[in-house]
């Protein structure tokens, strides 16, 4: 059992708060620490680094996609600009520093990348002696994760695993652990049970359509998907998750007014703590592969239909799922319908990425990587 443990993230997107929101459950259930604490790495920087991290991640993954790409792609080169990147957020993290220094954690465990940095350039200059585990939040290691000290990385895939060991990270200190997602998601739950506790209607083809849990992606793209699916004709009813984007909120409104009577229905979802009972009552989504959604939609044995991926990590991760027969791909949202309708019609073929799917879940995760940091028990 650890005194103290520290779970930091960064708000760049939703993904790496949700992680360490499920590994601090996992703590919290399991009694494996006396204190613990969540730390937002970001609310500990100045404001215009911390705009820099979080607003400008979300217009850029939003606005200018193929600009995101490119910069991800060429700051992947292992080792390549670490002290650069070090420098700036040394300059940029003092008020981290001096959290870290004060509240001595036994363990950091580091869903984002800039903890992570920060930690291991203390623990080279003997300023901390906590031990560190980074938990990558995506299928693929990206190169700003790596990082020279620590005492666990945690992985999604044994391909990461694989890439990681060729870097020269010890193969005894890798785990492939599966994504960390809300310890709900590894609770079994009917799908009948939980259409009728959400009103949704028990023997029609369930689809949710997700933005993320920031909702990122442009408004016109979320409506022209629901809206397709709406005029197929068919008996569906589409659950709209629009996470936390007014903007979207209003436009799904809107649509499950105008379709109301028709043979889909759509029942507009906002962030909700209750996304995996939603999920259990679905069949298939269709969103973008961001590392948290998929690994959750997994754990739900969904079949993934991919649009929109952002350039760099989601393609990376739309790649992996492709792969394993777990994912299908759409390229234009006009032929989305089209793509929905010969999956819909090939009930063998749905149910082979259904079960793809339940392979490569990892729904204990977050358990798993507690379990692993534990101390060996004292006789």
């Amino acid at each position: 059992m650890f005194d103290r443990v520290l779970v930091l993230s960064a708000s760049s997107g939703a993904g790496h708060v949700r992680a360490a929101r499920a590994i601090e459950k996992a703590l919290i259930e399991t009694g494996a620490a006396g204190e613990i604490r969540h730390v937002d790495t970001l609310e500990y920087t100045n404001k215009v680094f911390r705009n820099l991290y979080s607003k400008a991640y979300v217009d850029m993954a939003s606005n200018a996609p193929d600009i995101f790409g490119w910069l991800y792609n060429q700051f992947d080169k292992p080792w390549k600009n670490e002290k650069r990147r070090l420098a700036l957020d040394k300059l940029n993290t003092r008020r981290f520093v001096k959290l870290l220094e004060t509240y001595r954690p036994d363990i950091a465990i580091c869903t984002h990348f800039l903890p992570a940095e920060i930690i291991s350039w203390l623990k080279a200059k003997e300023k901390l002696a906590c031990r560190q585990a980074v938990v990558v939040t995506d299928f693929d290691v990206h190169a700003m994760w790596l990082v020279h000290n620590y005492e666990r990385y945690f992985v999604a895939i044994d391909e990461a695993r694989a890439y990681l060991e060729k870097l020269g990270i010890p193969g005894d200190k890798i785990t492939v652990s599966g994504i960390p997602v809300d310890p709900a998601f590894a609770v079994k739950k009917d799908r009948q049970k939980m259409r009728e506790k959400h009103r949704l209607r028990k023997n029609v083809t369930t689809i949710l359509v997700s933005a993320g849990g920031s909702g990122i992606g442009k408004t016109g793209n979320m409506k022209s998907i629901v809206t397709s699916l709406c005029e197929m004709g068919r008996p569906l009813q589409v659950i709209a998750a629009y996470g936390n984007n007014q903007r979207l909120k209003t436009e799904m409104e809107r649509v499950s007014s105008r379709y109301a009577e028709g043979n889909t229905t759509v029942t507009p979802l906002g962030f909700t703590e209750g996304i995996d009972e939603f999920m259990a009552a679905s069949d298939i989504l269709v969103g973008k592969p961001g590392g948290l959604t998929t690994s959750e939609a997994l754990a739900r044995g969904l079949a993934i239909v991919v649009v929109n991926p952002i350039p760099g990590q989601e393609e990376r991760n739309s790649d992996h799922l492709l792969e394993e027969g777990a994912a299908i791909r759409c390229n234009s949202l006009l032929t989305l319908p089209y793509k929905i309708s010969r999956l819909l019609d090939d009930p063998t073929r749905l149910a082979g990425m259904q079960a793809a799917a339940r392979r490569l879940a990892r729904p204990r995760a977050a358990y798993d990587i507690v379990e692993k940091l534990l101390p060996p028990a004292k006789d």
